[in-house]
């Protein structure tokens, strides 16, 4: 069934208005698990924007409102033909015949609002919020009764698309087989991008604005900072005197102290920097390095993957490490303690580990 939902219940489930929310939150939550087809005009979605910006003051979290909103429902345009019907409309109030009109034209089923009597003169069927979830009740083979807790916007969210987990999760083995598997003529980044997209086709998200919200940009952004930086060591001829001074004072002992240097020197960074920006910075002088006293570099650019990757006696190093630091109320000498010794028993493990499974 496919239904334009009125502002009224709109703002009684955002505002949790009584006696009317439990109703207009109940709707929410069979919109969002897909019980009916719910649309919003465009004209609904300023009103609520005026009338949740005068309770929130705040533009930026009147804004994330409207993108759930918009995420949950879908939108119906008005049309200058809309308008024009509208006017010469038996509906008296001019706002409910263009929001009738619009949904007569994009071919809705009904209208939900608190106010009936108002679109008595209405060409299709229009409900209260009670009638309109008795009728859901009545024509679904699930019989659930909902309980509403929290806000509904939250609640929505929480559903999850369980019928399309098979979908998804095929999308993800074949990605990851085009990753590992060389006869697979596709490079790891347009599997990654194939399989977004595929994700966004197959209807796995509900929407783009959704895949859009699981995008972590500021690892995009750090990143991409970060390469610049790498570039600029490298063509300065910074990474080159760095891997000179390293090659200099580590290599006359031989590739196993060197890449010693170079693991430790990765490890002791990302301890004060970022993983990932440790990683950028000094994969280039690790390469150098190697480069400088004629061995292999595969060694040596693992062991600036692994050592950015494994630490652990820093709490800036790695967001899981952050995330932990106020819920536990842990100081920065906690991750030393317990960290630090993991840290170096693992890379003396790594160091003899690596020439082994890629030889200098």
């Amino acid at each position: 069934m496919r239904a334009v939902i009125d502002t009224c219940v709109i703002v009684d489930a955002l505002q949790s208005r009584e006696p009317f929310c439990k109703d207009a939150q109940s709707i929410f939550l069979l919109c969002a698990n897909r019980q009916f087809e719910g649309f919003l005009t465009a004209k609904a979605i300023t009103d609520i924007y005026y009338l949740t910006h005068r309770q929130t003051h705040s533009d930026k979290a009147t804004r994330d409102v409207l993108t759930k909103l918009c995420a949950l429902f879908g939108l119906l345009d008005t049309t200058a033909l809309d308008i024009r019907k509208a006017i010469s409309a038996e509906i008296s109030d001019f706002e409910d015949a263009v929001m009738v009109e619009t949904a007569v034209r994009s071919g809705v089923d009904c209208i939900v609002t608190r106010n009936t009597k108002d679109y008595s003169k209405a060409p299709i069927p229009v409900y209260a919020p009670a009638e309109f979830i008795e009728l859901l009740t009545e024509t679904s083979e699930d019989q659930s009764e909902w309980v509403v807790l929290g806000q509904p916007l939250t609640e929505a969210a929480k559903v999850t698309l369980d019928y399309k987990a098979p979908v998804a999760a095929a999308i993800m083995v074949l990605m990851i087989a085009a990753m590992m598997f060389d006869f697979i003529p596709i490079a790891p980044v347009t599997a990654v991008m194939i399989a977004g997209l595929l994700m966004v086709l197959t209807g796995c998200f509900r929407n783009v604005e959704s895949a859009y919200k699981t995008i972590n940009w500021e690892s995009i952004v750090l990143i991409a900072a970060m390469l610049p930086m790498s570039l600029a060591l490298e063509k300065t001829g910074a990474s080159k005197v760095i891997s000179h001074s390293l090659v200099t004072g580590l290599g006359q002992y031989g590739p196993v102290i060197l890449l010693a240097g170079v693991y430790f020197t990765t490890s002791l960074m990302t301890m004060f920097i970022s993983n990932t920006a440790t990683a950028v910075l000094l994969a280039p002088i690790a390469m150098q390095s190697a480069i400088g006293i004629g061995v292999s570099p595969y060694p040596f650019l693992f062991a600036v993957t692994v050592a950015a990757s494994m630490c652990f006696a820093s709490p800036f190093s790695t967001p899981p490490n952050a995330l932990v630091m106020p819920a536990g109320q842990y100081t920065f000498m906690d991750y030393v303690k317990v960290g630090l010794p993991l840290q170096i028993i693992i890379g003396v493990i790594m160091i003899f580990t690596l020439p082994l499974i890629f030889p200098f």
